[in-house]
Order: C-alpha cells, then sequence, then structure tokens
C-alpha cells in the first residue's frame, strides 16, 4: 500500500516544464535546482559584503578591530543636508497677499466721503453744517482742524481728485500688517503676489519700503513732496484721508508653506563618498560621530548577515525561479519543451540573475545610469523569441527584470529600462527569416532603448549633460545585443538542433548536398518533392500555419527513396521492378523508405521538427495497392505487413504535406484535369484521410481542409492547364516559299551589283 502511494505521489507531481501532470524529468530538474543554488549563493555572497556589526562600535569607545570599505560607498550626509536645507529655508521670503474687501472698503468710504462733501458744497453749507453732515457719516473719526483747512481751501474740488489719485496710489503699494513670528523668514525681502485675473507675479519687497500703518504718515508726507502737491492739500484732504486708510496687505500661511516646500524640493542632498579600500575605523583608535555614520552608510548600502535576510533571500529567488519556470511549459509554448530547451531557459535565467547581481556590486554606476544598460536584456530575450517563440520570449522579458528587481539589484529606473528593453526584443523579431534582420533587430530595439533612457532622464530630471552618454550607451547596448544573436545563434542553433527561420532557409537551398543527390538517383522523386513543397506551401500561407516550415518538410520527406529510387513509380521510365517480386515484398521495399529516411536525416543533424515530416508523412496508413495484391495470391493476409511504420501527422504542417504527398502524387493519374475534376478527386483523397484517422491529432478543422483543398486546385489547375493545339504544317508548301523567297534575294542582289 505504501509503495502504490509513494508511486502515485512521484507520477503526480507538477511538472515545472510541461505546465501539467506528470512525471518530473530529472535533468531540467537538477539543472535548475543547481542554478538556483549558483544564483542564491551569488547574490547572498556579493548582496552582504562588507556588512559590519554596529553592535561591535559606539561612539566615544576605542575600536578593537579596523573596518575597511571592500567597495566604493556614496551615503547622504543627513546632518550637513539638514542645515544646507535650514539655510536654504531662511532664505525664504514671508508671502503677503492682497485683501480685495480691505482695498473695496477703502474706496467705498472714500466714495462716500466724496459724496457728502460734494452735496455740502452744492447745498452751500457753513463749516459746522460740513460739520455735522461728516461726523453723522464718520462720527468723530475726522479731525477740525484738517476739516476746516479743507472747507476753506478754494481748489477742494481738485484736492478732492487728487485725494483719490492717493489712495489709489497706497492701494497698490499695500499697507501691510505685519504679524509676529517672521524670524524664521528671510529678514531683509518679503515676497508680495500680484492677481491679475488668471496670471499670478511675484514681487519681492525689501522691508524698508514695506508701508504700516505706523509708518504711513511719514509715506503720505513724502507722497506729496513727491507729487509737488500743495501745503493746503497736505493739511486739509491729506490729513482727512487717515480715516480712510486701513492694512490691504496680510501674510498669507498657506502661499509661504507652498514656498517653503518649493525650496525643500529643490535643495539636493549632500553626499560622502567612501572610496573602496578606505579604512573607515582604525584599531586602537576614539570612534567619532562622522565614522560611525560612515558604518552605518556602509550597512544601509550593504545589510548584514542577519538569518532572516538570508532566508528571505532564498524564498524570494526560489519564488522568481519558480513564476519563471511555470510560465514555460505547454501553457505558453504551446508544447511540451524539450529537456536541452529546458536547459537553455535555465542557464539564461541563472547567467541574468548572476550577471546583474555582478554589476551592481561590482561597477561604480554614474548617479542618472540606470545599471541595467550594462546588461545585454535584449539578447537574452531575443534567443528564446527565435528558438522558442514569442510567448516565452515575452514571459522571460518580463519575469527576469522582476527577478532582478525583487533581488534589490535593480532600482526602478534599472527595471522600466530592462523591462522595455526585453519586450521590445520580444515583439521585433515576429517575420525576421535573414540573418540581416537580426542587425535590423538590433538598430530597433537601440531605439527602443534610446526612448526609454530618454523618458527616465525626464523623469528624475537630470542635468542636461547626463543626456548624451546615457542615450548613447543604451542605443549601444541594443546594436550590440543584435550583433551578439547573429554570432550566438548558429551555435545554439545546432547545439540544440532547434528549426529557426534562418535554419529553415539554410535547410531550403535546393543546392545543398543531399537535394543535389536526390535530383540525380531519384529525379522524379525530387520533382514530385518541389510540387509538394509548393502545394504545402501555398496551403499553409492560407490557413495561417507555417509556410516555412512545410516546404522544408516537403523537399525531405521523401530523402529515403535515394536507397532504392528505382522501385518508386515516379523514378521508373519504361518497366515496373515490382513485376518481378511479390506483393509482400514490394510492400517491405515501398515501407522501408520511411524508416531510411529517418535514419539518413538523423546522420545529416536535421531538425526533430524536419524529421517529423519523414515519419508522418504516410502516417501508418495501409499500402492499398499492393495488398489487394496479396488478398488475391494468398488467403491469409496480415494487414500490418502492408502498413506504414510512421505514425499519424502531430501538427497542422504536417498534415497539410501528406494531403499535398498523396494528391500530387493522386492528380498525376488523371486525364484532362479540369478544376471541377480537381476539386472533387481531391475531396475524395482528404476524406479518406479523414476516414482512416490519419488526419485526428493535427487539429486541423474541416473549415483549413477546405482552404486547404482549395489552394490545391488552384495550383493545380495552373500547372495542368490546357494547352492550345497548334496544326501541323505542310512541309512541301513550306519548301515552296523558302525557294521563292532566295531567288527574289538573288535577284535584289544582282541588281544592286549591276
Amino acid at each position: 500500500m505504501t509503495k502504490h502511494k509513494n508511486a502515485s505521489v512521484k507520477t503526480g507531481i507538477f511538472n515545472l516544464f510541461s505546465g501539467k501532470i506528470q512525471p518530473v524529468r530529472k535533468g531540467p530538474a537538477a539543472a535548475a535546482c543547481a542554478a538556483l543554488l549558483i544564483s542564491a549563493a551569488v547574490i547572498l555572497v556579493m548582496n552582504n559584503r562588507g556588512a559590519v556589526s554596529l553592535e561591535e562600535f559606539e561612539i566615544g569607545k576605542v575600536a578593537d578591530r579596523d573596518v575597511e570599505a571592500e567597495e566604493a560607498v556614496s551615503y547622504v550626509d543627513e546632518g550637513a543636508t539638514r542645515r544646507r536645507m535650514e539655510s536654504q529655508l531662511r532664505l525664504v521670503p514671508a508671502v503677503f497677499k492682497y485683501s480685495i474687501p480691505a482695498n473695496e472698503g477703502m474706496r467705498k468710504n472714500f466714495d462716500r466721503m466724496a459724496l457728502v462733501c460734494r452735496t455740502v458744497f452744492l447745498d452751500s453749507l457753513s463749516l459746522e453744517g460740513f460739520r455735522r453732515e461728516l461726523n453723522a457719516v464718520f462720527p468723530g473719526r475726522v479731525g477740525d482742524e484738517a476739516l476746516a483747512v479743507f472747507y476753506n481751501d478754494p481748489g477742494r474740488e481738485n484736492s478732492l481728485e487728487k485725494a483719490r489719485g492717493m489712495l489709489e496710489f497706497f492701494i497698490e503699494s499695500g499697507i501691510f500688517l505685519i504679524p509676529p513670528g517672521l524670524e524664521n523668514f528671510n529678514s531683509d525681502t518679503a515676497e508680495l503676489l500680484h492677481n491679475y485675473g488668471e496670471r499670478m507675479e511675484r514681487e519681492r519687497i525689501n522691508y524698508d519700503r514695506i508701508i504700516t500703518m505706523n509708518s504711513l504718515d511719514s509715506r503720505i508726507l513724502r507722497y506729496i513732496q513727491e507729487e509737488k502737491l500743495s501745503a493746503e492739500f497736505s493739511a486739509g484732504a491729506a490729513a482727512m484721508m487717515h480715516f480712510i486708510f486701513e492694512e490691504n496687505v496680510f501674510f498669507s500661511p498657506a502661499d509661504t508653506e507652498l514656498r517653503l516646500a518649493e525650496v525643500r524640493s529643490q535643495v539636493e542632498n549632500v553626499y560622502h563618498y567612501i572610496e573602496r579600500g578606505e579604512k573607515i575605523v582604525r584599531k586602537g583608535f576614539v570612534i567619532t560621530e562622522g565614522e560611525m555614520e560612515q558604518l552605518r552608510a556602509i550597512n544601509l548600502s550593504m545589510e548584514y548577515r542577519d538569518p532572516r535576510l538570508v532566508a528571505a533571500h532564498l524564498l524570494l529567488l526560489l519564488l522568481i525561479f519558480l513564476l519563471f519556470i511555470l510560465h514555460m511549459g505547454k501553457r505558453t509554448a504551446g508544447r511540451r519543451l524539450k529537456e536541452s530547451e529546458c536547459y537553455l531557459l535555465t542557464i539564461l535565467a541563472a547567467s541574468y540573475m548572476i550577471g546583474s547581481t555582478l554589476v551592481h556590486n561590482l561597477v561604480q554606476i554614474p548617479e542618472y545610469f540606470p545599471v541595467s544598460i550594462l546588461l545585454p536584456t535584449s539578447l537574452v530575450v531575443m534567443l528564446p523569441a527565435i528558438l522558442l517563440g514569442f510567448p516565452i520570449a515575452l514571459v522571460t522579458a518580463m519575469i527576469l527584470p522582476l527577478g532582478s528587481f525583487l533581488a534589490q539589484n535593480f532600482d526602478t529606473p534599472a527595471y522600466i529600462f530592462a523591462l522595455c528593453s526585453g519586450i521590445a526584443a520580444a515583439h521585433v523579431l515576429g517575420k525576421a527569416q535573414l540573418r540581416m534582420d537580426l542587425v535590423k533587430a538590433g538598430l530597433i530595439i537601440a531605439a527602443v532603448n534610446a526612448g526609454a533612457a530618454l523618458v527616465l532622464l525626464l523623469l528624475e530630471q537630470a542635468p542636461v549633460a547626463e543626456y548624451a552618454p546615457v542615450i548613447f550607451w543604451s542605443g549601444f547596448n541594443g546594436a550590440a545585443s543584435g550583433l551578439l544573436v547573429v554570432g550566438l545563434l548558429p551555435v545554439i542553433e545546432h547545439a540544440l538542433n532547434a528549426v529557426t527561420p534562418f535554419r529553415l532557409i539554410e535547410l531550403s537551398d535546393l543546392n545543398s548536398p543531399v537535394l543535389k543527390r536526390l535530383f540525380s538517383v531519384a529525379p522524379g522523386t525530387y520533382s514530385h518533392s518541389l510540387m509538394v513543397a509548393n502545394l504545402a506551401e501555398t496551403a499553409c500561407q492560407e490557413i495561417g500555419a507555417d509556410a516555412l516550415l512545410a516546404r522544408v518538410g516537403a523537399y525531405y520527406h521523401d530523402i529515403g527513396k535515394m536507397e532504392q529510387s528505382e522501385y518508386f513509380v515516379e523514378n521508373q521510365t519504361n518497366y515496373n521492378k515490382h513485376k518481378d517480386i511479390s506483393p509482400r515484398l514490394s510492400a517491405t521495399v515501398i515501407r522501408s523508405h520511411v524508416k531510411l529516411g529517418i535514419e539518413k536525416a538523423r546522420a545529416l543533424g536535421l531538425p526533430s521538427a524536419i524529421i517529423a515530416f519523414i515519419a508522418e508523412h504516410h502516417g501508418n496508413s495501409v499500402i492499398t495497392w499492393f495488398y489487394n495484391e496479396a488478398l488475391k495470391r494468398e488467403k491469409q493476409v496480415n494487414i500490418e505487413d502492408f502498413t506504414y511504420p510512421g505514425r499519424p501527422p502531430r501538427t497542422k504542417e504536417s498534415a497539410v504535406v501528406m494531403l499535398a504527398d498523396v494528391t500530387e502524387a493522386a492528380v498525376r493519374t488523371l486525364k484532362k484535369p479540369s478544376a471541377a475534376r480537381l476539386e472533387k478527386y481531391i475531396q475524395e483523397l482528404f476524406d479518406a484521410k479523414v476516414q482512416h484517422g490519419q488526419l485526428s491529432q493535427s487539429d486541423l478543422s474541416f473549415r483549413e481542409l477546405d482552404t486547404i483543398k482549395g489552394a490545391f486546385v488552384k495550383v493545380l489547375a495552373g500547372y495542368y492547364h490546357s494547352r492550345i493545339e497548334y496544326p501541323k504544317i505542310d512541309e512541301s508548301k513550306l519548301a515552296g516559299h523558302k525557294q521563292a523567297e532566295n531567288d527574289a534575294n538573288e535577284t535584289r542582289k544582282n541588281g544592286e551589283q549591276g
């Protein structure tokens, strides 16, 4: 019972690489574990280098050992930064604003006073009457002496207008109310906000120019002198204005706080730098406050090896690898990855994590330079994009930068840059078929990298001088990745025996040795293969399958016929060698071309996807001609002896090649094949394949079968199109015509000589 239970548990382990419940493949699992352990060790060692326990040291005590910085560290001097902040804040002026109600109140009081004055003057009231009327409106606020001077002023109407001008001057200049508690602001100047509708202007005013109620008298006197007004105006109208004036400019705490916040955001931190190898603490010397601050800076940049942090890093790295590997299976790739492909992904993931750790810890990076610019993220993504497809490349582009970010190798700008570079690399190779396309892809990635770097520089408000080097190296990263892929891809292609568009283009060369030999020893098979390739390529283009893969698969699907080419009808001329042997032996010879083709393909090092076309182009169908002949001669016939040793097609491309193969061979027997006859005949061939279950594993739909049939009919109808039957020429008439033409030429020649 226990043994059975353990076995069921083992077979039920979640296969990380296939995305389905299957027994774990030991090789990839061991490789993933090894990569995880190596990456974790590198990250833990590098990210915890140089940290010290602060409990060993205390300000004012003698150090019992030396402490050196194992790497260059820059840190913010908080004390100096705070002092710089305080000094900058003390330069901020207090902000004052006009009070619109106070302005309107002064103008309203002046208008009321002017109205009373003009009414008295019109009614010709006495001085006493003037005093009574004005006190009724402004009780006890106007002095008798000033009132009498103004009343007796012969130019009192003119003085009243000049008083209005003085009022507007002081309203515009502002009469400030200076509250207590402004000692922490700029002691020399204040800031006055002028509101002109939607436009706001700031004005710096020295405190010695500010008008207050205490300095109002002296400022009025100065105004009278500057405007050269009369003594009567000064003693009369100007004196009466005292009860009109009031404070109209007040301290604005909200606007002042905004100015303080603006200054705080612009104050730069004060940095101190510790060089690599610099002694922070010396044995036998008293530890100072500055040395203690440097020790704290080292610990902030490189965390102390706390067991909890070690466990957290290990679990974090495990989570990253799980996220990566869980998405590398059948759900993402559409198929179960081969072990070699799993090894490749594991190596790429571990190399990226280790590389980001080493760069982060060993390279001194400028302030606005994302560390991920030094990592070929696009290269790590382009390789899976070419070898394994877009979905896996996209997952790689998203998870690996995230892993480096969570492992604290990337800050936010570095993570964003790596993410943009990786996603761009996953997308640019969608239709690449030539090696030159990789270089072009590198240039596109370079442009994306440069754009991402520009955005990051703008977001960080970097100095203008930093833009050129950061953008240059960002572009260089993408271009260099494209060139590196060109050099690395052929090596990886052959190591994995992978099918890529570039490998397929190379295999499609009809001048390759194997295809040239097929042409020389089996010309009929060669011609048949080319026709099958044309049919399969056209059909795959119509249904959205991989047309290039189908074409190359069709080129090689019958290479097993090279060994005994004369036994295949397309290579026979006048004599059929099957007449000399039994149907059973004939079937054996025919069946053998599948096995021989697989062996030859493996010897040539062809990819497994191409070998699948050889193994599947006949499926496990029956060789009906020789099977029926055997039934005529023998009483008992084992159908297995007349069945192809292959398997039904498992991909759409392989199924299309099977249909193209049987269609091309069968259509040769039709006489005067019209489009209608071709369509009917091909439909019968397709129905037979469906009936015998040869297409059940290929995922072809009936709609796609109709599309394939239409593509075949179009190609074959063009190939077997009707030709005009040219009439025969009467040779005797042709000879007479030639003789007449020769006589005419001779006559013309004699005439020219005469």
